[in-house]
């Protein structure tokens, strides 16, 4: 009886360690909506929801692009960067009127995609050093384009950082729609398909006759396009361009969002379900700790407590 029972453990624990990385947020997301609807004071008004949804739609937005780094056994540090790089865009043309403003600032989140994508697939730097090189350098670059911080006093972007349709916020109608469009992307079209087969292997997709360096670059492309959309919405919301924090320590918390919602490290898998939970995930975690008057860097501790034990039960995982 005691062999059986020492032969099932293991088997036991496999499971329990695959129900983790599958169901693991979903769980941790219902599990923090108990704890605040028990202890939280007012937490289940339509304000708080709204201001949850609002403040979670950049990190979404942002943790879509790295999901699709990270799927191709990458990862892009510079997305907080993007952001600042943004704001600064915005800034500096919104004179030129919002949409203008909207698209330069796009145009500046494309060119840094550029240029990680250039780095990685064309000279071959590590995704990390390329994109930690573009981190530092375009906030700088945003610094100085716009060194302090600066009030935006536009009715366009008043309507899109506090506007809705049918109570429901822009900027959580503009995310939710992106990651419709992403997970489209991921599952139903070529690009996607090629996306994963090169994370899963890069030779063996270049022995394939895949289009490696191409899908590399659009994928830091669309990153990069990704952050200066968060960017901009974080600017409207605000009503203000801050280059100096805006965008700090994003590139956390979306690679807690996407490593949390089962998207392994390694690449060749991209689940983008499990990102919308993780960047919920994270938010409600934020929230729980400030709302219970915990410091900000209780914050940041608890994210790498949920990174080491996501990318933990992702590699027992792949040992079976």
């Amino acid at each position: 009886m005691t062999e059986l029972a020492l032969k099932g453990a293991p088997v036991d624990r496999a499971r329990l360690l695959r129900l983790l990385q599958d169901y693991g947020v979903y769980a941790g997301v219902a599990v923090l909506l108990l704890v605040n609807i028990a202890l939280t004071p007012h937490f289940l008004s339509t304000e708080n929801f709204r201001t949850q949804a609002v403040q979670v739609a950049p990190v979404l937005i942002v943790a879509l692009g790295m999901a699709l780094a990270i799927g191709s056994e990458g990862v892009d540090l510079s997305v907080g960067s993007v952001m600042a790089l943004s704001t600064s865009l915005l800034s500096l043309y919104l004179g030129y009127g919002p949409w203008v403003a909207l698209i330069v600032a796009m145009i500046g989140g494309a060119v840094v995609g550029l240029a990680n994508g250039s780095l990685i697939a064309f000279i071959g730097v590590q995704p990390i050093v390329a994109t930690l090189a573009l981190m530092v350098a375009v906030r700088g670059i945003a610094l100085v384009l716009l060194p302090q911080l600066k009030d935006v006093r536009d009715s366009g972007m008043s309507s899109l950082g506090s506007g809705d349709l049918l109570g429901i916020p822009y900027l959580v109608l503009i995310a939710t729609a992106l990651a419709l469009v992403v997970g489209f992307i991921v599952k139903r079209t070529t690009f996607g398909r090629q996306l994963l087969a090169i994370g899963d292997s890069r030779p063996a997709a270049q022995l394939a006759g895949l289009p490696v360096r191409r899908v590399l670059i659009l994928v830091y492309v669309i990153a990069g396009v990704l952050a200066a959309i968060a960017g901009v919405l974080a600017t409207a919301r605000l009503q203000a361009s801050d280059p100096t924090s805006l965008g700090t320590l994003m590139e956390l918390s979306a690679i807690t969002a996407v490593v949390v919602g089962g998207t392994p490290l390694s690449g060749g898998r991209i689940r983008i379900g499990g990102t919308v939970a993780g960047a919920v995930l994270i938010q409600l975690l934020t929230a729980t700790l400030i709302k219970h008057d915990l410091p900000p860097s209780w914050t940041q501790i608890a994210q790498a407590v949920v990174i080491v034990l996501a990318v933990y039960a992702a590699r027992e995982r792949g040992k079976r």
